[in-house]
């Protein structure tokens, strides 16, 4: 059974920057494709990015703002989140899904991660 726990959450001011966290556990994390998603109150869950082995992907949302990367020694996924604005404000959401590439269909991972919170104050 794979566990994910994400860390890194927290207030910042708008233009800042955070670091998210995503320590795996359970199976072989490079088997893993694995993604970040993000739920503001009130809104639907969205795709933020996601990375496989070799590849990435990114929602429209983020752009180059964010950057998603693994270190499979460690079994971590991280999101690095720049000139982050109050529009970022979510629950922020690790998952992983069995897959060679990036996905960003929410409904194909297979687990996920408890979430953590990221507020952007203006």
């Amino acid at each position: 059974q794979v566990q994910l726990v994400e860390y890194g959450g927290g207030l910042v001011q708008a233009g800042g920057s955070l670091r998210l966290s995503c320590v795996f556990s359970g199976r072989t994390f490079r088997n893993y494709a694995m993604g970040w998603f993000r739920q503001a109150p009130g809104k639907e869950r969205e795709f933020v990015a996601a990375i496989s082995e070799n590849m990435v992907e990114y929602g429209d949302s983020v752009n180059s703002r964010f950057a998603i990367s693994r270190d499979n020694d460690k079994a971590t996924l991280y999101l690095q989140m720049n000139s982050l604005e109050p529009e970022d404000t979510a629950a922020y959401y690790c998952a992983a899904v069995s897959s060679p590439f990036p996905v960003s269909d929410e409904d194909k991972y297979e687990y996920w991660g408890q979430g953590t919170q990221v507020t952007v104050s203006s």
